[in-house]
């Protein structure tokens, strides 16, 4: 199978971008395109910069970060807020390791769930606000950063932590993901971020914006993997492991602490 072929494969699994590709979805597959999470996130990323930019030439901050949310949202289908819900209705539910699972594979979302979603995107909208009012144009580009890096931290989770539910279920495709495959995402997503801190200088930013930039590319990283492993780490001891939708509920948590990070810089420095 092509590089080709895997990244078209990690498109079709973890975005809506009409991708022109028939995979089996095989276990294998599924494993390789990992690498190509990073660049998922950075078309997401991406396109959310665009609308924004769009969106705030023609309307005050906040309708134009609902309407980027939106279109943030729409790209990935929400697939993520999926296991962001499932996993506030098990893990809220305080009950045990067995019940907690059985609450994940339940196709209803419960109160704790819809609680947890509408918190999040009010989160998410205000910060897009504030990043979309407190800054320029040119400085759009840093919203690549959010779901490049959460994705990556997606990718170190199925390396580095137990399944849940061993062999069930579709993170069992991704169990023993080998540790080479988390390094050249990493790499990916370091390579984009650099390339995201770049183009805020070719945009006009000045030289003004370098210690933000620099700022960005240097925390952004490091918020991901400090906040993910917390995470994480709570998360596994509580399930015995984690499942496909922690995996989910880590990307969203990661967005939104990313774009946290981005807004303190914006507003300090």
């Amino acid at each position: 199978m092509s590089a080709r072929g895997d990244a078209a494969a990690a498109f079709q699994f973890l975005s809506r971008f009409p991708v022109k590709y028939s995979p089996d979805f095989s276990p294998e597959l599924l494993r390789r395109s990992v690498v190509y999470y990073p660049l998922v996130g950075a078309a997401i990323g991406l396109s959310a910069a665009l609308g924004a930019a769009a969106a705030a030439w023609l309307l005050p901050a906040w309708p134009a970060a609902v309407i980027t949310l939106i279109l943030w949202v729409g790209l990935t289908g929400g697939l993520h807020l999926d296991g962001w819900m499932d996993s506030a209705d098990a893990l809220l539910s305080y009950r045990s390791r067995e019940r907690m699972l059985e609450i994940m594979k339940d196709s209803r979302v419960g109160a704790m769930g819809v609680l947890a979603c509408v918190l999040l995107l009010l989160l998410k909208a205000s910060l897009l606000a504030a990043l979309i009012e407190g800054g320029s144009y040119s400085m759009l580009p840093l919203l690549l950063l959010p779901p490049v890096w959460s994705r990556w931290y997606m990718v170190r989770a199925m390396a580095r932590y137990p399944l849940a539910r061993g062999n069930e279920g579709l993170a069992a495709s991704f169990g023993g993901l080998p540790a080479r495959l988390e390094r050249r995402a990493r790499l990916t997503a370091a390579l984009l971020t650099l390339a995201a801190a770049a183009a805020p200088l070719a945009l006009g930013a000045g030289s003004g914006a370098w210690p933000q930039l620099a700022a960005a590319a240097i925390l952004a990283p490091a918020a991901a993997a400090a906040c993910g492993m917390l995470a994480a780490r709570r998360i596994a001891s509580r399930l015995g492991g984690l499942t496909g939708d922690v995996y989910g509920a880590l990307g969203e948590l990661l967005e939104t602490v990313v774009l946290l990070v981005l807004v303190l810089l914006q507003h300090n420095l």
